[in-house]
């Protein structure tokens, strides 16, 4: 059986060596533009160059984030990033947008694309779909249960991505439209301003009533490997060191088949809370199951952003 991968978030230098020395065997980035987490410090020109060579030089892939919908204006310039990464040496492209992967492939035929979760593929019909457009993996949509990621890992040859740790979005990642109606803000520009997390008042009482728990899938990445999954992918560009640091590392002790105590798994966990975890649709629980406003009501000064 091919190894199963641990693809880790890097939203800064700092970052990125974090989960190198944690044990991720990948890590995922994003350059100046064009990235779904445009807030994140991302790296910028040289840093690029410099990102990419010091991964390398410790067997780790890095991945490019350039996954945002763009108009035509900008894909000269986001050619002009792909260009520059290609030559440094990047592992693979990250993209949701259908006519920069066009353009890559024309100009780059040995290039390696990934399609973006923000793509929404849910279906192995998407997944071959995207396969025959030249993709050679696909990030999976987060709202999917272990019987359909199974049913669709059995049944293709393109590789697939799955996150099992971090946040979760209140709508299909990419597709919610509430940041851009409420704020102007695109989540599918890189620019989401998560209203999900803000307090609201309701029938049921006062609380964050949008805010989903956050993904945790550590006691199933076993599983995960078995039934064919290629990458494990941690959410977090946002978050610092420390929180990259002890998740990539229990997530590599739980890959190389350590049994994790509560204990670790603890210590792990309270690194980040925004008010308890789930294994929510991986498992198939109900709505409920992973809402953070009925376990919690909204508490001054928590913490929401990712």
């Amino acid at each position: 059986m091919k190894k199963t991968e641990l693809l880790a978030p890097a939203g800064s230098m700092k970052t990125l060596k974090a989960a190198v020395k944690a044990g991720a065997d990948a890590v995922y980035l994003g350059a100046g533009k064009f990235s779904a987490r445009a807030n994140a410090a991302n790296f910028h020109g040289d840093e690029l160059i410099t990102a990419i060579d010091y991964a390398k030089a410790a067997d780790v892939k890095v991945y490019l984030a350039i996954n945002t919908l763009m108009t035509d204006r900008e894909l000269k310039e986001a050619m002009t990033i792909v260009e520059q990464a290609y030559n440094a040496g990047i592992a693979a492209f990250i993209l949701q947008d259908l006519g920069l992967a066009y353009m890559v492939m024309q100009k780059y035929p040995d290039a390696v694309l990934h399609a973006s979760t923000q793509m929404t593929a849910q279906t192995l019909k998407d997944v071959t779909t995207l396969g025959s457009l030249g993709f050679k993996r696909v990030v999976m949509a987060r709202e999917l249960s272990r019987v359909q990621i199974k049913e669709v890992a059995q049944n293709t040859t393109v590789e697939l991505e799955i996150f099992i740790h971090g946040a979760l979005c209140s709508s299909y990642s990419g597709q919610c439209l509430m940041s851009s109606f409420l704020g102007g803000r695109s989540a599918n520009r890189g620019n989401c301003a998560q209203p999900c997390r803000l307090p609201y008042k309701g029938r049921v009482g006062k609380g964050v009533l949008l805010s989903l728990k956050d993904l945790c899938l550590i006691d199933h990445v076993g599983d995960l490997a078995e039934i064919g999954v290629k990458s494990l992918k941690i959410e977090g560009r946002m978050k610092g060191e420390d929180y990259v640091c002890a998740v990539v590392g229990a997530y590599r002790q739980a890959l190389d088949g350590k049994i994790l105590s509560s204990k670790e798994k603890k210590a792990m966990l309270c690194v980040f809370d925004r008010g308890g975890y789930t294994d929510g649709y991986y498992s198939d629980n109900k709505y409920g199951m992973y809402m953070d406003s009925l376990r919690n009501p909204y508490r001054k000064g928590a913490q929401h952003a990712d």
